[in-house]
C-alpha cells in the first residue's frame, strides 16, 4: 500500500510563509519530520518518496495555482496511489480559527479551491485532510483574497511551531489507522 500527503500552496517565493501556503509549509515539516525529503521534480509536481511509520509515502507539492491542484491526481495514479481514500491533503482553512489544526475524514472543500480542485479531478469527496485555521480576516467587507495571500502576522508566526507540531501528529495518526486498517 502507498500513501500520498499533498501540501497545498502557490509556487513561487512570493508566496512563501503566506496564509494559503500553510498546507505547503505543513508539508515542509512533514518532510523534515519524515526525513523523506522533497527533491524530485516532474513537471508540475515536487515530490518525496520514502517509507515513514512502516508504510511507502509519497509527499507531493502541486507546483501549481491553487484553483488548479486538481492536475496531481493523475501523477499519483500513476504512482498506484490511486484511491482518494489513500490521499492526505494539507491546506489552509477559512472556517479554522488561527490556532487550531483540525482533521476531516472526508466532505466538500469548504470554499478551499485547491481542495475543491482535487475533489472534482478525484470524482470523490473521500479525501482526508488536515486543515490549518488561518481564521477570517477581522475588518468587515475584507477582501478575501487578498487576507489569504498576506503573511502571518508576528503574534502568529510564533504559535506556527505548535500548529506544525500538532499537524504532524495528525498527519501521523492518519498513517497508522491507514497502516492498522490494511493489516485488520
Amino acid at each position: 500500500m502507498s500513501l500520498a500527503v499533498i501540501g497545498l500552496g502557490n509556487p513561487g517565493s512570493e508566496y512563501e510563509g503566506t496564509r494559503h501556503n500553510a498546507g505547503k509549509i505543513l508539508l515542509d515539516h512533514i518532510s523534515a519530520l519524515s526525513g523523506i525529503p522533497l527533491e524530485k521534480k516532474q513537471g508540475e509536481i515536487r515530490s518525496g518518496e520514502g517509507l515513514w511509520l512502516g508504510e511507502r509515502i509519497f509527499l507531493v507539492f502541486p507546483e501549481t495555482f491553487m484553483n488548479v491542484s486538481g492536475r496531481v491526481v493523475p501523477w499519483l495514479r500513476l504512482r498506484g496511489v490511486e484511491s482518494p481514500s489513500d490521499w492526505l491533503i494539507l491546506s489552509d482553512d477559512l472556517d479554522t480559527p488561527f490556532g487550531m489544526v483540525r482533521f476531516r475524514e472526508k466532505g466538500g472543500s469548504g470554499g478551499q479551491r485547491g481542495l475543491r480542485s482535487i475533489l472534482q479531478a478525484a470524482g470523490s469527496e473521500a479525501v482526508a485532510r488536515v486543515k490549518f485555521g488561518i481564521g477570517r480576516p477581522l475588518q468587515i467587507g475584507a477582501d478575501i483574497s487578498q487576507y489569504v495571500l498576506s503573511s502571518f502576522s508576528r503574534e502568529e508566526r510564533l504559535r506556527i511551531p505548535e500548529l506544525l507540531e500538532n499537524g504532524g501528529q495528525l498527519v501521523e495518526r492518519w498513517i497508522r489507522s491507514k497502516s492498522l486498517k490494511a493489516k485488520g
